[in-house]
């Protein structure tokens, strides 16, 4: 029977040798072209901003930032700094007008990512503007501070806490600057695990800390558990003793929730094989972002070997139909492999990113991948294949875009 979610993987493993012709003098033409591509497709009015970082036009600025940002792109820096500005600007405009003040401090969806993305870009360009999104970037803690500050769920990664924490963190990356006070940053975490705990407990729980996000439990990195105790863990220097405890007990708690080297979508779901979803929002190639930080942090193996696992699931069944994206697509998939990477040293992972960058190109995957909206987007589209592909060259600093585990 065929999958109707992925392609067969017919490439052979690593035999000890990197793919020839896989450098930059091949890989650079291919982003230039396919970052053309995009441009000549990207929406620059400001009636179509909607979408966030996640698929409206201020993720093909994040994608520029970060072409920018590689050496082997310097003749190009100014003029896509310069293209990455044009947009943002249009997407900061959009959200200071956002009515509803607690969208203003989502990550993925709304103002929060915008902001930091546009004091990101002000500052590759030298100007001390940066300063402004800063500030309308530090202003949101207030908002994602009470406990229940959103009804459909206050915590996760695309409009929730977790999501402000991780643009925070991100930031810290790239400018080198804390954007939160320690009280600030304090508090946030203290509401993600009080509100986890009264969700469990609320639930009856066997675990102390669980959310939900419009009333579903999920597990994966999109809107689920694993990157709300990945924050949590970013940030464990502001933590009490207790509160440590509380989500170490999380982290192996969903450890144990496995089957198969793969997260049901959901908490308590059974995963049906042939259905089953392997993609960075819901499934293993996303929970393995929590594991990479809890092996980073305490070196314990049975994490590193978790996050291995999830790599051998991921090339069986990662060349995904459902486009080039990093959320649910095959760049989403091959991050995985520069992950390990980063964390094993072993260049079988490099060589497995090289065959799904690869396929990415073949008119196998061309003709048999779902046709996507926003086809320009960072998270469904291009700008994340091409965030990919750049990281690709430079894989000893390569990393999920907005979504720091190394920091």
């Amino acid at each position: 029977m065929e999958n109707t979610r992925c392609f067969a993987n017919r490439f052979s493993d690593y035999k000890g040798a990197l793919l020839p012709g896989r450098g930059a003098e091949a890989v650079v033409p291919a982003v230039v072209s396919a970052v053309d591509q995009i441009l000549k497709r990207v929406p620059i009015d400001i009636s179509d901003c909607d979408g966030g970082l996640y698929d409206g036009p201020a993720g093909v600025a994040y994608m520029l930032h970060h072409v920018s940002e590689c050496p082997l792109f310097s003749e190009r820096r100014d003029v896509y700094l310069r293209t990455a500005k044009q947009i943002i600007d249009v997407s900061v405009r959009y959200v200071d007008a956002e009515p509803d003040k607690n969208m203003r401090a989502a990550f993925l969806l709304g103002g929060a990512g915008i902001y930091a993305v546009a004091a990101m870009i002000y500052r590759s360009l030298g100007l001390a503007d940066f300063v402004k999104p800063l500030t309308k970037f530090r202003n949101l803690w207030e908002v994602c501070a009470p406990i229940s500050f959103l009804e459909c769920g206050s915590d996760e990664l695309f409009v929730g806490r977790a999501g402000y924490l991780c643009a925070a963190l991100v930031l810290r990356q790239k400018l080198g600057i804390e954007i939160l006070s320690k009280d600030q940053i304090k508090s946030i975490c203290q509401a993600i695990i009080e509100s986890g705990k009264q969700y469990a407990r609320r639930k009856r729980k066997p675990f102390p800390l669980m959310y939900s996000y419009y009333g579903t439990e999920y597990l994966g990195a999109a809107h689920g558990l694993s990157s709300v105790l990945q924050m949590l863990l970013s940030y464990q220097d502001m933590l009490s003793g207790a509160e440590k405890d509380l989500v170490w007990q999380s982290v192996d708690f969903l450890m144990n929730q496995e089957q198969n080297c793969n997260w049901p979508a959901e908490l308590g779901a059974i995963i049906e094989r042939e259905n089953e979803l392997v993609h960075w929002c819901h499934g293993a190639p996303g929970v393995a972002y929590l594991f990479a930080k809890a092996y980073l942090i305490n070196k314990k193996p049975q994490y590193l070997d978790t996050c291995i696992r999830s790599g051998e699931l991921v090339w069986q069944k990662g060349l995904l139909k459902k486009g080039p994206g990093i959320c649910h697509g095959v760049a989403g998939s091959a991050y995985v492999f520069l992950l390990l990477y980063r964390l094993t040293g072993n260049s079988k992972y490099i060589y497995r990113a090289q065959r799904f960058a690869e396929f990415v190109f073949t008119e196998e995957f061309k003709a048999g991948s779902h046709s996507v909206t926003s086809i320009y987007s960072l998270f469904e589209g291009l700008s994340g294949t091409v965030c990919f592909l750049v990281d690709l060259l430079q894989p000893d600093q390569s990393e999920f875009p907005l979504f720091s585990v190394f920091v």
